[in-house]
């Protein structure tokens, strides 16, 4: 017997806007994007980080028919290959730039034929081999005073350096000979040799000014309660000076520093901004996201909320000065810090023009703040939270729950998040998460137990949500995109084995114990699958579309086509399945028509080959527009420009074996 599934994630129809559009309802004028004359000059298109480019030659009806123009292979770029290309290129005055190979070496392109112009290389030798941050990373950054061009990237080492971006010689007038060490000059002492800091993201660049953060050896199992503090500064563009710095942590006699309790303030590290920055140039004010303080789940040696621990902070781009912030997770055991740039957006609201920042995150709820004050657009309300049992862990007694927009994935697990293909796989789901704890977002973590429970299942916390691709932005429509994952993360904590960290608990799962004295598990993952079935019913992955104007959802799909495992599952056999989506969040281009994301997993596609898509969706609706094949998945997050009169969009892609490559494609002749 077939049986027909369907499901429908948060949709509002595009009704309500178009009515407006058509009574003639007041919106605010579209700012001028950096991409309107064809070029991608920053990591984001531009300094508020849009992801947008009003070029409509590629269009839903000839995205399909878009070909291969040229390929730039990354392998030798290196020591060994690079299987984790995450770059976005830029483009600019005719030159394509960007970061590649496992040394991050920095390339100048012809961007219409992929021929390399000029390469740049450092080999720090055990300071790179040692960063937490290696390969290739995200990006770099473009400078022009209209006379001189530079090119400015950060290596694994941690070290600024600045570039001709006509030559690829180092720029003698900054630092040191073109060198910024960033393990100097940061208000701490760090050893050059340290592993415990680096950045892999792009700096951002306004005004004149560069701002560089910083990013930490993931801490779900933190060596000690002792690490770098990730402070962010600003420097000079033209002579590398550090014209200032921002602690993250505040010190003795600044703001925030009574958040700290029993002097946690003094030892507790991280609080880095690893994800990107962005710039209102004209307001003058850079927007960090700052991640969880040491470590990811366990807080005991940090008590109190922690400023500025999971907060945006908006900064004076010249002076570091903090205009205000948000804290979105008080005191953090989640890992739900702010993973991707903040959208700088300017809104009508109740017929008002009001210039906004809005935030996507982990825990799947986009914060959308004023910009210019920091006070929440729509109300973000306290409620109070479930408090934990772990011994010694401080708990915050309530969390901010923003009322608009609603969130763009699931949060927390209950029963009925679980797989329902059929009763009988429903069944084991509910007989496999009885050993653990659930509940709604912000149930805490737990002790883990042989006997259970073995951890708390969460969504849209650590690999949940929203993830470092971000979202986008239309400046014309003011909707704002995200892409999402369904991916339960367990959070058990047990004490660290003698000599592995000097923290009270990290991240971990016991051997499970059952009734009949069998074990089993014992690893992160929990064996959280049903017969190698996701425990979680689909969709996996999702793209949505949200009304920023009025803070409603206009429309999710199922990003991505349905996994191999689950569409040819002998238990499945005979059902119609409507496509999953595949669980990683993907970055996505907006251009005058169509949003454009890749596929992060592989399946075998109609004509028998293996790889993945890089599919177009109509903007308004949501609907297919058309899809193009990848012989692995977009591992970055795609661009566009045009040069010569055509226009060209260039994708990352690696992963499953597949070496890191730039892949343009464009219109046939």
């Amino acid at each position: 017997m077939k049986r027909v599934f369907t499901w429908a994630g948060s949709v509002t129809t595009v009704v309500g806007l178009l009515a407006g559009l058509l009574m003639g309802a007041a919106l605010p004028l579209a700012a001028q994007p950096g991409t309107k004359n064809g070029e991608w000059p920053s990591y984001g298109g531009d300094v508020t980080s849009h992801r947008y480019s009003p070029l409509d030659q590629i269009n839903a009806s000839n995205f399909s028919q878009l070909q291969v123009a040229w390929r730039f292979k990354t392998d030798n770029l290196g020591p060994r290959p690079e299987v984790n290309l995450e770059g976005t290129p830029l483009m600019v005055k005719g030159v394509l730039y960007a970061t590649a190979g496992t040394r991050r070496t920095v390339v100048a392109l012809d961007p219409a034929t992929g021929e390399m112009l000029w390469r740049y290389s450092e080999n720090e030798g055990q300071r790179g081999q040692v960063a937490p941050r290696v390969l290739s990373g995200r990006g770099l950054s473009y400078w022009s005073d209209g006379r001189e061009e530079r090119i400015i990237y950060v290596t694994p080492g941690y070290r600024m350096i600045a570039l001709n971006a006509k030559t690829g010689t180092r720029v003698a007038s900054f630092g040191k000979d073109g060198v910024v060490d960033l393990k100097e000059d940061n208000d701490q002492t760090i050893d050059p040799l340290s592993p415990n800091i680096g950045l892999h993201s792009a700096p951002v660049v306004a005004n004149n000014v560069i701002v560089v953060g910083a990013a930490h050896i993931s801490g779900a199992t933190p060596l000690s309660k002792t690490n770098v503090k990730g402070y962010v500064r600003g420097f000079d563009v033209k002579t590398g000076k550090r014209l200032w710095i921002f602690h993250t942590i505040p010190k003795p006699m600044e703001f925030g520093f009574n958040t700290w309790e029993n002097d946690s303030w003094a030892y507790t590290g991280n609080t880095g901004s690893w994800g990107q920055a962005s710039i209102d140039p004209d307001l003058n004010m850079v927007y960090i996201g700052v991640e969880t303080p040491t470590g990811d789940y366990y807080g005991g040696h940090r008590p109190g909320s922690g400023l500025f621990g999971e907060s945006i902070v908006a900064l004076d781009l010249r002076t570091g000065q903090r205009k205000w912030h948000y804290q979105y997770i008080h005191h953090g055991i989640w890992d739900m810090d702010n993973p991707c740039a903040p959208l700088l957006v300017d809104l009508t609201i109740n017929g008002r023009v009001v210039k906004a920042v809005a935030q996507p995150t982990k825990q799947a709820f986009m914060y959308v703040l004023n910009r210019e004050t920091g006070e929440p657009i729509w109300p973000i309300m306290e409620k109070p939270v479930e408090k934990g049992d772990v011994p010694s862990e401080w708990y915050s007694p309530t969390q901010p729950f923003p009322t608009k927009p609603p969130a763009f994935a699931r949060q927390g697990v209950s029963v009925n998040e679980l797989i329902d293909f059929t009763p009988e796989l429903r069944a084991e789901a509910e007989k496999l998460v009885a050993r653990y704890k659930i509940g709604p977002m912000f149930t805490p973590p737990v002790v883990s137990k042989p006997q259970g429970p073995l951890s708390t299942l969460t969504l849209a916390t650590a690999g949940g949500g929203a993830n470092w691709p971000g979202g986008s932005y239309d400046p014309e429509t003011h909707i704002a995109y995200v892409s999402a994952q369904t991916v339960v993360t367990p959070l058990g904590l047990l004490p660290p084995t003698a000599g592995k960290s000097d923290m009270n608990f990290i991240r971990g799962t016991a051997q499970y114990v059952s009734v009949g004295g069998g074990q089993e598990g014992g690893d992160n993952s929990g064996g959280l699958t049903i017969r190698g079935l996701p425990l979680i019913k689909p969709p996996y992955g999702t793209l949505t579309a949200i009304d920023l104007n009025r803070g409603e959802i206009l429309w999710q799909v199922a990003h991505g086509d349905t996994p191999d495992n689950v569409r040819n599952h002998p238990a499945l056999k005979g059902m119609n399945i409507p496509r999953t989506g595949r669980p990683t969040t993907a970055g996505q281009l907006v251009t005058k028509t169509l949003l454009i994301a890749g596929e992060k997993g592989i399946a075998t596609q109609p004509d028998g080959r293996r790889g993945a898509l890089l599919r177009a969706y109509d903007k308004a609706t949501g609907k297919d527009a058309g899809s193009i094949y990848l012989p692995a998945p977009q591992s970055g997050s795609p661009m566009t420009y045009s040069v010569n009169g055509k226009q060209y969009i260039v994708v990352a892609i690696s992963g499953f074996g597949y070496m890191g490559e730039y892949v343009a494609f464009t219109l046939p002749e």
